[in-house]
């Protein structure tokens, strides 16, 4: 779930006042009055140190709602000449984040620091606690020398007064793969050859500094078409909303789109597929197993050696659902593609469904984060991706209440398991419910990827094991799953409970042959 409080609330009043201006009479101009009619003139500035720093920050984010990146901006360029930008773009970046350095803080770096709380104690156990030689007592205080303090924070966890504390840069100490730095400027830059657009560093951020690049003006344009545009909806997106999924299909139909599909289809899919390809890929892993096993049983006699993996015979597979997962292996850690599932998406196999069914149609997929933006630019059945804030902009902006609305079928019901590969055990859970013998499965969840999941990954690719004997490992990229994905709305508690309400009255996956 997005952390960055307040900002989340300015950023959606920012997205419901573009799509207002889209359907006004004259969108350049209301686009260009944006930043004057949220800071008037005489108003009292809520944030920064006058209305003008508002109102530059403001139009910064605007820029960003309209789906170009600040790095990029020509200050001189009014947001009525971005709004004409927008309706004429014919094809969208595939840089998803941009910096807005107008409301970037411009932290200081991580570092340990020495407060006011330091008594200058006798025992100075922070000074026997470091290995590096760091700390230094002057003037009866500690104090840390940053050229030789590697961070490890010992003398954090020593001092009894909690008086040494570890500063961070939010931004940069929530991303795993260390993309997003200080630039020359010493402001945060992002690094798209390092970046897997897992979305921590907009969370992270308090001031909502990290900023996606909207296709909602895209979205908007295609809805105005003549085309038909369908929405395919993400399995999380049943926590986040009032009214239950019925409800919503036929809200989001009210918002201009011509029909609505459950992503949790794809799910299906996908479950029964990662289930084949799971019992492909270890069936030598297990005969194997069983063999040594029979020997150790039968002639009493024990073997240290272990089954060799010879060919597609693997100890265990991870599977491949997650997008900010999938960036990692490409950029980050190729040495685990072997294990990996060769299973797609449940948004591969739902736009593969929609484009078969309607060719023509323009397909958005609505998304708890920016990892999905990626995914998209592989697959040429995927148009555009709409968010969860941005559906919200939109149900505002359109004064649509989803609770008032009449349910309305899908086309096909998913499965109990489908909807709930949202959150963290879902997906290994549905692959495990779709075989007759289950009891063959040892999943093991990475809940989040993080410096130390990632070291545990690299381990696994490594050994070619997986620990305690588990042969199928689950990667969400965020904690709890989808339901903590940047764009989510709702508490993961509260999210996973109204997932549970919906699949309680769901269907059984259907098993594999």
């Amino acid at each position: 779930m997005n952390n960055a409080g307040q900002a989340i609330h300015i950023k959606k009043e920012i997205l419901v006042r573009i799509i207002e201006a889209f359907f006004s009479d004259d969108f350049e101009e209301q686009a260009r009055l944006i930043p004057y009619t949220m800071r008037p003139k005489g108003m009292e500035v809520p944030y920064r140190c006058c209305v003008y720093k508002e109102r530059a920050i403001i139009k910064d984010r605007v820029i960003a709602g309209l789906g170009f990146s600040i790095e990029e901006d020509d200050e001189t360029v009014s947001l009525s000449k971005y709004a004409k930008k927008a309706l004429d773009r014919e094809k969208i970046s595939d840089k998803n984040l941009t910096v807005l350095q107008a409301a970037c803080k411009g932290c200081k770096t991580n570092r340990i620091y020495v407060t006011d709380l330091c008594q200058g104690c006798v025992a100075r156990p922070c000074l026997s606690s470091c290995r590096f030689g760091a700390i230094s007592i002057e003037n009866g205080r500690s104090v840390v020398d940053e050229t030789k303090c590697k961070k490890c924070q010992m003398c954090v966890n020593a001092c009894p007064y909690n008086a040494i504390v570890k500063i961070t840069v939010p931004c940069e100490d929530a991303c795993p793969v260390g993309a997003i730095k200080k630039d020359e400027t010493g402001f945060a830059s992002i690094d798209y050859d390092k970046c897997i657009n897992c979305g921590r560093c907009i969370a992270g951020c308090p001031f909502g500094a990290v900023h996606e690049r909207s296709q909602i003006v895209d979205i908007l344009k295609a809805i105005k078409s003549n085309k038909k545009v369908i929405a395919m909806i993400a399995p999380s997106i049943a926590g986040q909303f009032p009214g239950n999924i019925y409800q919503l299909k036929a809200a989001i139909k009210k918002a201009g789109f011509d029909d609505v599909y459950e992503v949790a289809q794809g799910a299906d899919i996908t479950a029964n597929t990662e289930a084949k390809e799971f019992l492909e890929r270890t069936e030598g892993a297990r005969k194997k197993a069983s063999e040594w096993l029979n020997e150790w049983v039968n002639e009493g006699g024990y073997s240290e050696e272990k089954p060799k993996q010879e060919g597609e015979v693997h100890n265990f597979m991870t599977t491949s659902c997650c997008a900010g997962y999938n960036q990692l292996i490409k950029k980050h850690l190729p040495e685990i593609k072997p294990y990996v599932s060769d299973t797609k998406t449940p948004l591969y196999y739902t736009a593969e469904i929609v484009k078969k069914e309607f060719p023509d149609a323009i397909t958005v997929f609505v998304s708890p984060c920016v990892a999905k933006r990626a995914e998209s630019y592989d697959n040429e059945k995927v148009d555009f991706v709409m968010n969860f804030e941005e559906l919200g902009a939109l149900f505002v902006a359109r004064k649509i209440q989803i609770t008032e609305c009449e349910e309305e079928q899908y086309v096909k019901e998913s499965s109990k398991q489908a909807r709930n590969f949202g959150f963290t055990g879902g997906v290994a859970e549905s692959v495990k419910a779709s075989l007759k013998d289950d009891s063959i499965v040892k999943p093991y969840v990475i809940n989040g990827l993080n410096k130390e999941s990632i070291r545990q990954l690299k381990k696994f690719a490594t050994t070619g094991e997986c620990c305690d004997g588990c042969n199928l490992v689950e990667v969400m990229c965020c904690e709890g799953g989808c339901i903590g994905g940047n764009a989510t709305m709702n508490n993961q508690k509260t999210a996973k409970k109204l997932i549970d309400q919906l699949a309680a009255n769901s269907e059984d996956i259907q098993k594999i042959d």
